[in-house]
């Protein structure tokens, strides 16, 4: 039982790993959106502050952080697995830094190959659909700021996640609509769509 344990716990930690790697290679690309600070200022990924735009310079901290918490839960997992008789339930704290790790990058951008959000890259043959919510007075975000209750929630679905952001202006919105387009995303229409 304790080698199925193993093994998972370290596809799971590779599994972040190779997204992470992934998010820094594709942070090389060009980007096609926010190109500029004033752009990245009308995206949100949390409703306090704007995004960082995707550059290392910009995001060096949130690199950091996310680097030595690969690196402690990997030493974490050698430790346990060659010394250590570990509880299976116990396992689950050692991917208790992982479960929420990507919200620690505030990022999101388009690249040419897909999306770059929080610490993961989505390719554009992943994205089903994008959704549009509005932020009214029974948004879960209503009431953090003005700008944030004029805006709108955007929603990239996967076949099992989604990711989201918030979009405060409408120029923005129509920028990100026509990029969707151009790649060959379906916008969903149906008003009782829901994150799940």
């Amino acid at each position: 039982m304790k080698l199925i344990l193993d093994l998972f716990v370290s596809i799971f930690i590779g599994y972040h790993v190779y997204k992470f790697i992934q998010l820094l290679f594709k942070m090389k690309k060009e980007v096609l959106f926010p190109k500029i600070d004033e752009e990245s200022t009308t995206i949100q990924k949390y409703p306090q502050k704007p995004i960082n735009l995707p550059s290392y310079s910009k995001q060096k901290l949130e690199i950091i952080i996310y680097s030595l918490v690969l690196l402690a839960v990997i030493s974490i997992l050698i430790w346990v697995v060659f010394y250590v008789e570990l509880d299976g339930a116990l396992y689950l704290l050692l991917l208790l830094p992982l479960a929420n790790s990507h919200n620690l990058f505030n990022l999101f951008a388009i690249v040419e190959d897909g999306v770059l959000s929080g610490s993961r890259f989505i390719a554009w043959k992943n994205i089903n659909s994008f959704h549009f919510v509005p932020i009214d007075v029974n948004h879960k975000y209503y009431g953090f700021s003005k700008e944030v209750n004029n805006g709108y929630e955007l929603i990239l679905k996967e076949s099992l996640f989604t990711v989201s952001c918030i979009v405060t202006t409408e120029e923005s919105k129509e920028t990100l609509t026509q990029t969707f387009y151009e790649y060959g995303l379906k916008q969903k229409q149906d008003p009782f769509f829901k994150v799940s």
